[in-house]
Protein backbone atom coordinates (compact mmCIF):
# COMPACT_ATOMS: atom_id res chain seq x y z
CA UNK A 1 0.00 0.00 0.00
CA UNK A 2 3.03 2.20 0.56
CA UNK A 3 4.45 1.91 -3.01
CA UNK A 4 1.16 3.62 -4.74
CA UNK A 5 2.09 7.76 -4.17
CA UNK A 6 5.57 6.46 -5.16
CA UNK A 7 4.85 5.66 -8.79
CA UNK A 8 2.49 8.65 -9.49
CA UNK A 9 4.97 10.88 -10.47
CA UNK A 10 6.51 8.29 -13.10
CA UNK A 11 3.13 7.93 -14.55
CA UNK A 12 2.35 11.48 -14.58
CA UNK A 13 5.78 12.06 -16.85
CA UNK A 14 4.77 9.25 -19.39
CA UNK A 15 1.40 11.24 -19.94
CA UNK A 16 3.06 14.69 -20.32
CA UNK A 17 5.91 13.52 -22.53
CA UNK A 18 3.16 11.42 -24.74
CA UNK A 19 0.56 14.38 -24.86
CA UNK A 20 4.14 16.51 -25.77
CA UNK A 21 5.09 14.23 -28.56
CA UNK A 22 1.24 14.53 -29.61
CA UNK A 23 1.52 18.51 -29.49
CA UNK A 24 4.23 18.24 -31.49
CA UNK A 25 3.20 15.97 -34.02
CA UNK A 26 -0.38 18.35 -34.63
CA UNK A 27 1.93 21.95 -34.83
CA UNK A 28 4.43 19.42 -37.28
CA UNK A 29 1.58 18.48 -39.33
CA UNK A 30 0.00 21.73 -39.88
CA UNK A 31 3.50 23.12 -40.41
CA UNK A 32 3.73 21.12 -43.40
CA UNK A 33 0.43 21.23 -44.71
CA UNK A 34 0.85 25.07 -44.13
CA UNK A 35 3.77 24.85 -45.87
CA UNK A 36 2.34 22.54 -48.63
CA UNK A 37 -0.20 24.74 -49.29
CA UNK A 38 1.13 27.71 -50.00
CA UNK A 39 3.79 26.32 -52.56
CA UNK A 40 1.70 23.84 -53.75
CA UNK A 41 -1.74 22.98 -53.37
CA UNK A 42 -3.18 27.02 -53.33
CA UNK A 43 -1.72 27.15 -57.34
CA UNK A 44 -2.77 23.19 -58.23
CA UNK A 45 -6.70 22.18 -58.43
CA UNK A 46 -6.91 18.24 -58.94
CA UNK A 47 -10.08 16.09 -59.71
CA UNK A 48 -10.56 12.65 -60.84
CA UNK A 49 -14.10 13.39 -62.42
CA UNK A 50 -12.28 13.07 -65.70
CA UNK A 51 -12.60 11.47 -68.99
CA UNK A 52 -11.24 10.84 -72.46
CA UNK A 53 -13.01 12.90 -75.00
CA UNK A 54 -13.25 12.73 -79.12
CA UNK A 55 -15.17 13.68 -81.81
CA UNK A 56 -17.07 10.83 -83.66
CA UNK A 57 -17.01 11.45 -87.02
CA UNK A 58 -20.76 9.53 -87.82
CA UNK A 59 -20.46 8.50 -92.01
CA UNK A 60 -24.06 8.08 -94.21
CA UNK A 61 -24.10 7.16 -97.23
CA UNK A 62 -24.54 10.30 -100.32
CA UNK A 63 -26.63 7.88 -102.27
CA UNK A 64 -29.67 4.82 -101.53
CA UNK A 65 -28.14 1.58 -102.71
CA UNK A 66 -28.03 -2.06 -101.25
CA UNK A 67 -24.74 -3.18 -99.54
CA UNK A 68 -22.65 -5.92 -101.45
CA UNK A 69 -19.41 -5.69 -99.60
CA UNK A 70 -17.83 -4.36 -96.19
CA UNK A 71 -14.32 -3.22 -96.41
CA UNK A 72 -13.78 -1.95 -92.63
CA UNK A 73 -15.05 -3.57 -89.37
CA UNK A 74 -15.14 -2.07 -86.16
CA UNK A 75 -11.46 -1.14 -83.97
CA UNK A 76 -9.89 -1.27 -87.35
CA UNK A 77 -7.63 1.71 -87.92
CA UNK A 78 -8.26 3.45 -91.55
CA UNK A 79 -7.13 6.50 -93.87
CA UNK A 80 -8.92 8.95 -95.21
CA UNK A 81 -10.36 8.15 -98.55
CA UNK A 82 -9.91 4.35 -97.69
CA UNK A 83 -13.02 2.36 -98.87
CA UNK A 84 -15.64 1.30 -96.14
CA UNK A 85 -18.52 -0.12 -97.86
CA UNK A 86 -19.52 -1.05 -101.50
CA UNK A 87 -22.99 -0.43 -102.80
CA UNK A 88 -24.16 -2.04 -105.82
CA UNK A 89 -23.70 0.22 -108.22
CA UNK A 90 -25.51 -1.17 -111.66
CA UNK A 91 -28.04 1.52 -111.83
CA UNK A 92 -25.38 4.02 -111.79
CA UNK A 93 -23.06 2.50 -114.15
CA UNK A 94 -26.28 2.48 -116.83
CA UNK A 95 -27.03 6.28 -115.61
CA UNK A 96 -23.08 7.13 -116.56
CA UNK A 97 -22.72 5.36 -119.69
CA UNK A 98 -26.13 7.32 -121.32
CA UNK A 99 -23.99 10.63 -119.75
CA UNK A 100 -21.27 9.94 -121.34
CA UNK A 101 -22.46 9.21 -125.00
CA UNK A 102 -24.70 12.54 -124.57
CA UNK A 103 -21.55 14.61 -123.64
CA UNK A 104 -20.19 13.01 -126.68
CA UNK A 105 -23.54 13.62 -128.90
CA UNK A 106 -23.41 17.32 -127.39
CA UNK A 107 -19.57 17.85 -128.90
CA UNK A 108 -20.56 16.25 -131.99
CA UNK A 109 -23.69 18.79 -132.71
CA UNK A 110 -21.52 21.87 -131.53
CA UNK A 111 -19.02 20.87 -133.85
CA UNK A 112 -21.44 20.20 -136.71
CA UNK A 113 -22.79 24.20 -136.00
CA UNK A 114 -18.91 25.53 -136.65
CA UNK A 115 -19.28 23.35 -139.46
CA UNK A 116 -22.47 24.68 -140.34
CA UNK A 117 -21.29 28.94 -140.28
CA UNK A 118 -18.67 27.97 -142.91
CA UNK A 119 -21.13 26.15 -144.47
CA UNK A 120 -23.20 28.92 -144.78
CA UNK A 121 -20.62 31.47 -145.56
CA UNK A 122 -19.97 29.45 -148.72
CA UNK A 123 -23.65 29.30 -149.86
CA UNK A 124 -23.71 33.22 -149.27
CA UNK A 125 -20.44 33.33 -151.84
CA UNK A 126 -22.34 31.12 -153.95
CA UNK A 127 -25.12 33.33 -153.86
CA UNK A 128 -23.58 36.59 -154.63
CA UNK A 129 -21.60 35.00 -158.11
CA UNK A 130 -25.22 34.20 -158.69
CA UNK A 131 -26.12 37.74 -158.31
CA UNK A 132 -23.59 38.97 -160.16
CA UNK A 133 -23.41 36.86 -162.85
CA UNK A 134 -27.35 37.86 -163.34
CA UNK A 135 -26.57 41.48 -162.72
CA UNK A 136 -24.12 41.10 -165.62
CA UNK A 137 -26.14 39.45 -167.95
CA UNK A 138 -29.21 42.07 -167.11
CA UNK A 139 -26.54 44.67 -168.07
CA UNK A 140 -25.57 43.28 -171.54
CA UNK A 141 -29.00 42.54 -172.69
CA UNK A 142 -30.11 46.25 -171.54
CA UNK A 143 -28.73 48.35 -174.44
CA UNK A 144 -30.68 46.45 -176.84
CA UNK A 145 -33.97 46.44 -175.51
CA UNK A 146 -36.62 47.15 -178.01
CA UNK A 147 -34.52 46.17 -180.66
CA UNK A 148 -35.30 42.95 -183.44
CA UNK A 149 -32.02 41.53 -181.90
CA UNK A 150 -33.48 40.76 -178.31
CA UNK A 151 -36.71 40.24 -177.58
CA UNK A 152 -38.65 41.79 -174.50
CA UNK A 153 -39.09 38.66 -173.14
CA UNK A 154 -35.30 37.57 -173.19
CA UNK A 155 -35.36 40.94 -171.08
CA UNK A 156 -38.47 40.13 -168.76
CA UNK A 157 -36.25 36.33 -168.01
CA UNK A 158 -32.93 38.75 -166.78
CA UNK A 159 -34.88 40.59 -164.58
CA UNK A 160 -36.18 37.70 -163.20
CA UNK A 161 -33.08 36.07 -162.72
CA UNK A 162 -31.38 38.95 -161.11
CA UNK A 163 -34.18 39.25 -158.54
CA UNK A 164 -34.41 35.58 -158.00
CA UNK A 165 -30.50 35.37 -157.46
CA UNK A 166 -30.98 38.61 -154.69
CA UNK A 167 -33.63 36.96 -152.73
CA UNK A 168 -31.73 33.96 -152.62
CA UNK A 169 -28.52 35.83 -151.16
CA UNK A 170 -30.98 37.71 -148.82
CA UNK A 171 -32.04 33.63 -147.70
CA UNK A 172 -28.23 32.71 -147.79
CA UNK A 173 -26.99 35.56 -145.45
CA UNK A 174 -29.70 35.22 -143.05
CA UNK A 175 -29.26 31.49 -142.62
CA UNK A 176 -25.41 32.84 -142.00
CA UNK A 177 -26.37 35.05 -139.60
CA UNK A 178 -28.64 32.06 -138.11
CA UNK A 179 -25.38 29.67 -137.72
CA UNK A 180 -22.95 32.98 -136.12
CA UNK A 181 -25.74 33.14 -133.71
CA UNK A 182 -25.62 29.71 -132.03
CA UNK A 183 -21.60 29.82 -132.16
CA UNK A 184 -20.68 33.54 -131.43
CA UNK A 185 -19.57 35.10 -128.47
CA UNK A 186 -18.39 31.74 -126.70
CA UNK A 187 -15.64 28.49 -128.06
CA UNK A 188 -16.53 25.01 -128.13
CA UNK A 189 -16.13 24.44 -124.25
CA UNK A 190 -18.23 27.54 -123.06
CA UNK A 191 -20.83 26.51 -124.89
CA UNK A 192 -24.22 26.24 -123.11
CA UNK A 193 -25.22 23.06 -124.34
CA UNK A 194 -21.93 21.42 -123.47
CA UNK A 195 -21.55 22.98 -120.55
CA UNK A 196 -24.61 21.67 -119.16
CA UNK A 197 -23.85 18.18 -120.59
CA UNK A 198 -20.64 18.25 -118.45
CA UNK A 199 -22.66 18.94 -115.66
CA UNK A 200 -24.83 16.36 -116.18
CA UNK A 201 -22.02 13.84 -116.98
CA UNK A 202 -20.04 15.02 -113.77
CA UNK A 203 -23.19 14.29 -111.14
CA UNK A 204 -23.73 11.08 -113.37
CA UNK A 205 -19.81 10.27 -112.37
CA UNK A 206 -20.10 10.99 -108.88
CA UNK A 207 -23.40 9.22 -108.42
CA UNK A 208 -21.69 6.17 -109.50
CA UNK A 209 -18.63 6.95 -107.38
CA UNK A 210 -20.24 7.37 -104.39
CA UNK A 211 -21.47 3.63 -104.39
CA UNK A 212 -17.84 3.32 -103.13
CA UNK A 213 -18.57 4.77 -99.15
CA UNK A 214 -14.99 6.03 -98.04
CA UNK A 215 -13.43 7.07 -95.12
CA UNK A 216 -13.74 10.96 -94.60
CA UNK A 217 -10.86 10.85 -91.90
CA UNK A 218 -8.23 9.04 -90.53
CA UNK A 219 -9.40 7.41 -87.56
CA UNK A 220 -10.53 3.86 -86.17
CA UNK A 221 -14.01 2.44 -86.92
CA UNK A 222 -16.34 2.08 -84.14
CA UNK A 223 -20.35 1.11 -84.40
CA UNK A 224 -20.75 -0.21 -87.78
CA UNK A 225 -23.99 -0.75 -87.86
CA UNK A 226 -24.53 -1.91 -91.26
CA UNK A 227 -24.43 -5.39 -93.19
CA UNK A 228 -24.27 -7.20 -96.63
CA UNK A 229 -27.42 -6.90 -98.30
CA UNK A 230 -29.20 -4.17 -96.36
CA UNK A 231 -30.61 -1.27 -98.27
CA UNK A 232 -29.36 1.80 -96.64
CA UNK A 233 -30.31 5.80 -97.83
CA UNK A 234 -28.61 9.00 -96.94
CA UNK A 235 -30.96 9.11 -93.72
CA UNK A 236 -28.90 6.07 -92.14
CA UNK A 237 -25.57 6.61 -90.05
CA UNK A 238 -23.95 3.29 -90.94
CA UNK A 239 -20.48 3.36 -88.67
CA UNK A 240 -18.11 6.23 -86.97
CA UNK A 241 -14.47 6.98 -87.01
CA UNK A 242 -13.18 8.77 -83.90
CA UNK A 243 -9.97 10.01 -84.90
CA UNK A 244 -7.62 9.34 -81.95
CA UNK A 245 -4.79 11.87 -82.57
CA UNK A 246 -7.22 14.81 -81.75
CA UNK A 247 -8.47 13.64 -78.28
CA UNK A 248 -9.15 15.83 -75.55
CA UNK A 249 -10.54 15.70 -71.46
CA UNK A 250 -13.49 16.41 -69.74
CA UNK A 251 -12.23 17.45 -66.59
CA UNK A 252 -15.73 18.12 -64.52
CA UNK A 253 -14.61 20.65 -61.60
CA UNK A 254 -16.38 21.56 -58.29
CA UNK A 255 -17.56 25.50 -58.79
CA UNK A 256 -15.48 26.17 -55.87
CA UNK A 257 -12.60 25.09 -57.52
CA UNK A 258 -12.61 27.18 -60.51
CA UNK A 259 -12.29 31.04 -59.27
CA UNK A 260 -8.42 30.74 -60.35
CA UNK A 261 -8.84 28.55 -63.71
CA UNK A 262 -7.66 30.05 -66.76
CA UNK A 263 -7.91 29.74 -70.13
CA UNK A 264 -4.09 28.43 -71.52
CA UNK A 265 -2.97 27.53 -67.80
CA UNK A 266 -1.09 24.29 -68.09
CA UNK A 267 -2.20 20.83 -66.63
CA UNK A 268 -1.18 16.96 -66.78
CA UNK A 269 -3.00 14.12 -67.00
CA UNK A 270 -2.77 10.58 -65.85
CA UNK A 271 -5.01 7.94 -67.32
CA UNK A 272 -6.13 5.36 -65.00
CA UNK A 273 -5.36 2.68 -68.40
CA UNK A 274 -1.86 3.08 -67.67
CA UNK A 275 -1.91 4.31 -64.43
CA UNK A 276 1.05 6.63 -62.82
CA UNK A 277 3.69 5.58 -65.31
CA UNK A 278 2.51 7.62 -68.47
CA UNK A 279 1.92 11.54 -67.85
CA UNK A 280 0.03 14.15 -70.57
CA UNK A 281 1.03 17.01 -71.05
CA UNK A 282 -2.07 19.88 -71.53
CA UNK A 283 -3.68 23.25 -71.59
CA UNK A 284 -6.78 24.48 -70.36
CA UNK A 285 -8.84 24.71 -73.67
CA UNK A 286 -12.43 26.30 -72.55
CA UNK A 287 -14.23 26.13 -69.53
CA UNK A 288 -17.80 25.22 -70.19
CA UNK A 289 -21.04 27.67 -70.63
CA UNK A 290 -22.60 25.75 -67.99
CA UNK A 291 -23.15 22.72 -65.60
CA UNK A 292 -23.63 19.35 -66.62
CA UNK A 293 -27.00 19.32 -65.91
CA UNK A 294 -28.15 22.23 -66.75
CA UNK A 295 -27.80 20.88 -70.58
CA UNK A 296 -28.98 17.55 -70.00
CA UNK A 297 -32.23 16.48 -71.22
CA UNK A 298 -34.13 17.25 -67.75
CA UNK A 299 -32.52 20.29 -65.92
CA UNK A 300 -33.12 20.13 -62.37
CA UNK A 301 -35.93 22.61 -61.26
CA UNK A 302 -34.65 24.23 -57.79
CA UNK A 303 -37.41 26.93 -57.43
CA UNK A 304 -38.97 23.99 -54.95
CA UNK A 305 -40.58 23.83 -51.66
CA UNK A 306 -38.01 20.65 -50.51
CA UNK A 307 -34.37 21.94 -51.88
CA UNK A 308 -31.19 20.60 -50.89
CA UNK A 309 -27.95 22.73 -51.89
CA UNK A 310 -26.11 19.83 -54.13
CA UNK A 311 -22.30 21.02 -55.47
CA UNK A 312 -22.46 21.32 -58.85
CA UNK A 313 -19.86 20.31 -61.42
CA UNK A 314 -18.61 22.57 -64.71
CA UNK A 315 -17.00 20.50 -66.81
CA UNK A 316 -13.16 22.20 -68.44
CA UNK A 317 -11.91 21.04 -71.98
CA UNK A 318 -8.03 19.99 -71.31
CA UNK A 319 -6.57 19.97 -74.81
CA UNK A 320 -3.63 17.33 -74.96
CA UNK A 321 -0.31 17.44 -76.91
CA UNK A 322 -0.49 15.10 -80.31
CA UNK A 323 2.55 13.67 -79.99
CA UNK A 324 2.12 12.20 -76.87
CA UNK A 325 -1.14 10.97 -77.64
CA UNK A 326 0.71 9.00 -80.82
CA UNK A 327 3.62 7.84 -78.11
CA UNK A 328 0.23 6.54 -76.11
CA UNK A 329 -3.14 6.18 -77.32
CA UNK A 330 -6.14 6.68 -75.72
CA UNK A 331 -9.82 5.81 -75.87
CA UNK A 332 -12.74 8.01 -75.79
CA UNK A 333 -14.25 7.56 -72.32
CA UNK A 334 -11.29 6.22 -70.72
CA UNK A 335 -10.91 7.43 -66.68
CA UNK A 336 -8.37 10.26 -66.06
CA UNK A 337 -6.89 12.27 -63.11
CA UNK A 338 -6.20 16.03 -64.00
CA UNK A 339 -4.26 18.35 -61.90
CA UNK A 340 -4.06 22.38 -63.50
CA UNK A 341 -1.27 24.60 -62.43
CA UNK A 342 -2.71 27.80 -61.45
CA UNK A 343 0.16 29.78 -60.76
CA UNK A 344 -0.53 32.14 -64.25
CA UNK A 345 -3.94 33.71 -63.52
CA UNK A 346 -3.49 36.31 -66.14
CA UNK A 347 -5.32 34.04 -68.63
CA UNK A 348 -9.30 34.50 -70.03
CA UNK A 349 -12.21 32.76 -68.71
CA UNK A 350 -14.39 33.15 -71.58
CA UNK A 351 -12.21 32.55 -74.81
CA UNK A 352 -11.30 29.45 -76.12
CA UNK A 353 -8.43 27.80 -76.99
CA UNK A 354 -8.08 24.91 -80.28
CA UNK A 355 -8.81 21.26 -79.24
CA UNK A 356 -6.03 20.04 -81.39
CA UNK A 357 -3.52 21.36 -83.46
CA UNK A 358 -5.39 19.74 -86.17
CA UNK A 359 -8.31 20.77 -87.67
CA UNK A 360 -11.00 18.34 -88.29
CA UNK A 361 -11.79 18.65 -92.32
CA UNK A 362 -11.91 16.29 -95.05
CA UNK A 363 -10.91 16.91 -98.66
CA UNK A 364 -12.31 13.68 -99.48
CA UNK A 365 -15.33 14.72 -101.50
CA UNK A 366 -13.75 17.88 -103.19
CA UNK A 367 -11.29 14.99 -104.71
CA UNK A 368 -14.35 13.15 -106.01
CA UNK A 369 -15.53 16.31 -107.71
CA UNK A 370 -11.85 16.82 -108.55
CA UNK A 371 -11.83 13.92 -110.61
CA UNK A 372 -14.96 13.97 -112.10
CA UNK A 373 -14.45 17.02 -113.83
CA UNK A 374 -10.95 16.07 -114.91
CA UNK A 375 -12.70 12.66 -116.68
CA UNK A 376 -15.21 14.59 -118.33
CA UNK A 377 -12.76 17.19 -120.25
CA UNK A 378 -10.80 14.20 -121.11
CA UNK A 379 -14.01 13.04 -122.59
CA UNK A 380 -14.74 16.40 -124.33
CA UNK A 381 -11.02 16.60 -125.49
CA UNK A 382 -11.30 13.41 -127.29
CA UNK A 383 -14.80 13.97 -128.44
CA UNK A 384 -13.45 17.42 -130.19
CA UNK A 385 -10.81 15.93 -131.38
CA UNK A 386 -9.50 18.28 -134.84
CA UNK A 387 -12.54 20.45 -133.98
CA UNK A 388 -12.35 24.42 -133.79
CA UNK A 389 -11.61 25.73 -130.36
Amino acid sequence: MSTAPENAPNGNGKRKKALTIITTAFVLTGIAYGVYYETYAQYHQKTDDAYVGGNQVYVNSQVSGTVIGIDADDNQPVKAGAPLLQLDASDSAVALADADARLAETVRTIRQQYSSVDEAAAVVAQRQTDLNRASDDLKRRAPLTGTDSLSSEDVAHALDAVSSAKAALTVAEKQLASAHTAVDGSSLRTQPSLLRARTAYVQAWLANQRNSIVAPIDGMVARRSVQVGQRVTPENSLLAIVPLTSLWVDANYKEAQLSDIRIGQPATVEADVYGGHVEYHGKVAGISAGTGGAFSLLPPQNATGNWIKVVQRIPVRIALDPQELAANPLRVGLSTTVIIDTHDRSGSVLSTLPTSGVPLATGVFADQLKAAETQADLLIAKAAAGSAP
